[in-house]
């Protein structure tokens, strides 16, 4: 067995799925005897380590950003790892939420950003979003949530405006750097299995 295959298996065992299962992706790697493999098996498995942030958060972050990325076998094994780091149903179901909700703000945010203009800023969003107001994880988490799915969804205004509540809210610039860095990485992940 070739090093890329093992590496494969060691990844795909290491997320829950199968050790046989390829997407189109993981097969060119595969054979391409790729060196990314390994980094990729390496990356993800700091995903879920922090120095600023708990087990918990960091599943919840990686919930949140594979839920946002529409990534089946991602969702599964972090709705099982958060479940495992003590996340209620409440809590991973907003991770959930706040993926939906981020889709529709990040679009509509960014339209009015591109345009710039003054009128779009006038008219109402009409757009309901109460799990902001209370949400079962905090405040400042749901905002650091908010923050890295706006930074995989490209969304400069809220990337910025979420930055800023979570200063404002004394969060240091360690949790937000880890929680965009977390995101990044179920993102990368998720361009080979999904």
């Amino acid at each position: 067995m070739s090093e890329s295959t093992e590496t494969i298996k060691e990844l795909l065992q290491s997320v829950g799925v199968d050790k046989d299962y390829r997407t189109d992706s993981l097969t060119l790697l595969e054979k391409g005897e790729s060196r990314y493999l390994r980094d990729l098996k390496l990356n993800l498995n700091s995903t879920l380590t922090s120095e600023h942030l708990s087990a918990k958060e960091c599943a919840l972050l990686a919930l949140s950003t594979a839920v946002n990325n529409n990534n089946k076998p991602l969702t599964q094994y972090f709705t099982k790892y958060a479940e495992e780091q003590g996340a209620t149903a409440a809590e991973t179901g907003e991770a959930v939420g706040c993926a939906s909700l981020l889709a529709s703000n990040n679009i509509f945010y960014r339209f009015r950003h591109f345009t710039q203009k003054e009128k779009y800023t006038q008219i109402p969003a009409r757009i309901r979003m109460q799990l902001m107001m209370k949400p079962v994880t905090g405040k400042e988490f749901f905002e650091l949530m908010s923050l890295a799915i706006s930074a995989v969804n490209g969304c400069e205004m809220c990337v910025n405006a979420h930055e800023d509540s979570l200063i404002k809210l004394g969060t240091t610039e360690e949790r937000i750097f880890d929680a965009v860095r977390i995101a990044s990485l179920v993102t990368a992940t998720g361009k080979v299995i999904y």
